[in-house]
């Protein structure tokens, strides 16, 4: 049984102080909230002031990125070795990484290897643009991310997919739960073809792409999806709370 996994990313959003506040509004609700695994992904300014107050909670702590060197001449950028210890999961290849800052398949690779080298926990995005969807290349694209993404990697048990289709992040304009569903589908059927069935079922494939409080059980009802990545309605902690509460109670 693969348990159902919530996590807010929050991106750009909230100072430090802004950060602490967000957290501490949600932090008794969600805690009390089980059989879904709850996680936040806050800006790494926040990580370290963030995994203090989470301590003894059941809410688990993420980065939203990485970079895929140890140390060295790369300012700006953050280690997985810096963030091992703060947080445990590490959100790599979302949309706006990938469309923004360059982050192909080979350097999502990349930094997926070196995640999981530091003990962390990789959580893939994966997803097509509307013109790609339109196209009728949703599937095509999605494999390709995934086969290019994990190349050379073997099967990590914490290894997490998200599914999500980039014209749906951040409009508004969700997909439907069927549509997701059938899409998630092909994910897992791909991680089959590089782990194995075994591998395949054991992994927890997200959605994510507009989700609320209002559309969460018409994503999270379907049976290949196993938890949401939530942007915006995750910056307010009654709507986030409601969406672990909605997974919950399915």
């Amino acid at each position: 049984m693969r348990i159902p996994l919530i996590a807010g990313n929050w991106k750009m959003n909230t100072t430090v102080f802004e950060a602490v506040k967000l957290v501490n509004d949600m932090k008794s609700r969600l805690d009390a909230v089980t059989k879904v695994e709850k996680l936040v992904c806050p800006p790494f300014i926040s990580l370290s002031k963030i995994s203090e107050i989470l301590k003894g909670t059941s809410i688990r702590l993420g980065a939203q990125n990485c970079h895929f060197m140890e140390k060295g001449a790369y300012t700006g950028e953050v280690s997985p070795v810096m963030l091992a210890g703060i947080c445990e999961y590490v959100i790599l290849g979302h949309s706006e990484r990938r469309q923004y800052f360059g982050d192909t398949n080979e350097v999502v690779n990349k930094k997926i290897k070196a995640a999981i080298s530091a003990g962390l926990k990789p959580i893939l995005c994966v997803g097509e643009s509307l013109q790609e969807n339109e196209a009728g290349k949703t599937g095509e694209v999605v494999t390709n991310q995934m086969r290019g993404s994990l190349s050379g990697i073997e099967f990590n048990p914490g290894l997490v997919i998200a599914y999500e289709p980039v014209w749906a992040i951040g409009t508004g304009k969700a997909a439907t739960g069927k549509q997701a569903n059938e899409t998630i589908g092909l994910v897992r059927r791909t991680l089959a073809g590089l782990y194995g069935e075994k591998a395949a079922v054991e992994v927890r494939i997200l959605y994510g792409g507009s989700v609320t409080a209002a559309n969460t059980t018409e994503f999270l009802s379907q049976p290949e999806i196993d938890g949401a990545l939530v942007g915006g309605a995750s910056l307010k902690p009654d709507e986030f709370i409601s969406i672990a509460k909605q997974t919950a109670a399915l």
